[in-house]
């Protein structure tokens, strides 16, 4: 059973600082903090046989693990991401060396894939070592969970225009035909499946991508842009998992200016579908909504102090664009949404001011921590960029005011079904009109939750019921053929014996009329044997007449 909340997207944006981490004895204290975490290395998601194979001759290097699943390189760089989280969460006051936490305390959630649910696996075992840290996912692991699936929901054909023209505006303004280009040569493309039979065949030429807004579905897009952010996801998914250098794009990229250039196509992918803010804010508002839940609806008090959720980069990308996050850089990666990277929510208390603040950062390892498999720790640290949203300024420290960036999650909700209702005109909203209209809030989930649930289990005695009315009836009509079955082996085996008796009866008579035939002397024995007899039984016919009378 998941705990599920409500959350929001952010839309990020971010200017590097070298601001060091506060230490617990300093005039701020961190009280909770929300991690959320694209899941770590992986195999590529488009496996052999598919876009990759079509697009180029050469010959991809194998893989431990199916396409998609998280690879045992990546979860010792989860366990090492976890461990210095432990460090610095024990820096800031927020646990407790050698001490498992409570069992309300730590709070995890991944997506339902193998990826999200081992990366959070992992997580844990490196920042709770011997700690009972339960998992929550939803039960059909495989697909989806709503809450981290980036889907269109809204069906109106309006909104498909707004979509599409901010997806196509979008993928005008990138600049990519020498990325292209470079991929074209890097992979052999013309002499690949994909062009045979067609006279001119590139990934460089303008107007091939077709994209898609359509309801319950992820935006989506084909063309080179699709092709391109698979063959530079695996190349640079080959160069964090420690491929030899021959290896990775088969040699052909060998400085970082062409992995920066490179890696423009993937980045351009990721901000096209998912970064215009009517879109983002569309499939990132359960995300969004569930994270206010946790921060806002949620008292402090009670609310976990560590919570870590572990899905996807198109989660993080619409999250952050959801946000208003202005644009940011992480230096030593060529990722927008790095591998095994998060965005931290810190919430902490100013003690000297008696105020709450937040402060949003982008922690992540860099690409030679990856490929080179470091250890983390305070002593050898992922990097740490502060994100800035253009609702909630920052100060000097990364702080923004907490009540900020309670209307800036709101706002991201706007114009979507999960929208946080309006205080009415006039009305002042005052701590005890919050903390009602949250324990309303929560009733009312409560009561829906458990409307809910005794309709699952009234349809799950109906259909319990209705297996056993079908079994019933499978049984009688399996009686019926089987007492069948047995008076038609009844009756042939009747049939049997009489058509048995009849055969030796025949033969009998057979065997008797060729002894006659064989043995005619006798025949006048026998003629004469019947004339006595008939005789003897005229003398006794009229001896019984004489006595009768």
């Amino acid at each position: 059973m998941i705990k599920k909340f409500s959350l929001c997207t952010l839309a990020i944006c971010s200017a590097f600082s070298t601001v060091p981490a506060l230490a617990a004895d300093s005039d701020y204290q961190l009280e909770q903090v929300l991690m959320m975490s694209r899941h770590n290395l992986r195999a590529p998601l488009a496996d052999n046989g598919s876009l990759l194979e079509q697009a180029t001759q050469k010959a991809w290097p194998k893989w431990d693990v199916p396409g998609g699943q998280l690879t045992t390189k990546g979860g010792v760089l989860e366990v090492y991401m976890g461990r210095y989280t432990r460090e610095w969460l024990e820096q800031q006051g927020l646990a407790k060396q050698g001490e498992c936490p409570n069992s309300d305390a730590v709070y995890v959630y991944a997506n339902s894939l193998q990826r999200t649910v081992a990366t959070a696996q992992f997580f844990a075992t490196g920042a709770f070592p011997g700690c009972d840290i339960p998992i929550s996912h939803q039960d059909a692991m495989g697909s989806m969970d709503p809450i981290f699936n980036p889907v269109i929901t809204n069906s109106s054909e309006e909104f498909n225009k707004q979509a599409l023209t901010a997806i196509n505006s979008a993928s005008e303004k990138l600049a990519l035909q020498p990325a292209f280009q470079r991929l074209e040569k890097i992979i052999n493309f013309k002499n690949s499946p994909a062009c045979n039979g067609k006279k001119q065949c590139d990934l460089s030429s303008n107007n091939q991508n077709t994209f898609t807004a359509d309801n319950g579905k992820e935006p989506n897009v084909t063309g080179p842009l699709k092709t391109g952010n698979a063959l530079v996801d695996a190349f640079t998914l080959q160069y964090y998992q420690g491929f030899p250098a021959e290896q990775v794009a088969w040699g052909q990229i060998k400085t970082p200016e062409q992995w920066q250039e490179l890696a423009a196509i993937k980045n351009g992918y990721q901000n096209t579908l998912f970064s215009s803010p009517v879109v983002a804010r569309e499939v990132a508002a359960p995300l969004v909504d569930y994270i206010r839940s946790l921060l806002v609806d949620q008292d402090k008090a009670t609310a976990p102090k560590v919570t870590l959720m572990v899905g996807h980069d198109s989660n993080i990308a619409s999250l952050l664009s959801a946000l208003d996050v202005k644009p940011y850089t992480l230096p030593e990666q060529n990722e927008q949404t790095p591998i095994g990277g998060m965005v931290q929510f810190q919430r902490w208390h100013d003690k000297k001011n008696d105020r709450e603040l937040v402060k949003v950062e982008y922690v992540y390892q860099t690409s030679s921590q990856l490929r080179d498999e470091q250890p983390l720790s305070l002593n050898n640290p992922p990097q740490r960029v502060i994100l800035q949203m253009a609702g909630c300024p920052t100060d000097a420290n990364g702080f923004c005011g907490w009540e900020q960036f309670t209307q800036v999650l709101n706002k991201s909700l706007q114009g979507t079904p999960l929208q946080v209702a309006a205080p009415a005109a006039g009305h002042e909203v005052k701590p005890a009109d919050s903390n009602t209209a949250v324990s309303k809030a929560l009733a009312a989930k409560a009561a829906a939750d458990k409307a809910a649930a005794e309709r699952a289990a009234a349809e799950k005695i109906a259909a319990e019921k209705a297996v056993a009315a079908q079994a019933a009836a499978d049984k009688a009509a399996a009686d019926k053929v089987a007492a069948e079955k047995m008076a038609q082996d009844k009756a042939a085996a009747a049939k049997a014996a009489l058509d048995k008796a009849a055969a030796e009866t025949a033969q009998a008579k057979q065997e008797q009329n060729k002894a006659v035939e064989k043995a005619p002397g006798d025949k006048a024995t026998v003629e004469k044997g019947k004339a006595d007899n008939k005789a003897s039984d005229g003398a006794s016919d009229d001896k019984d007449r004489a006595i009768k009378s």
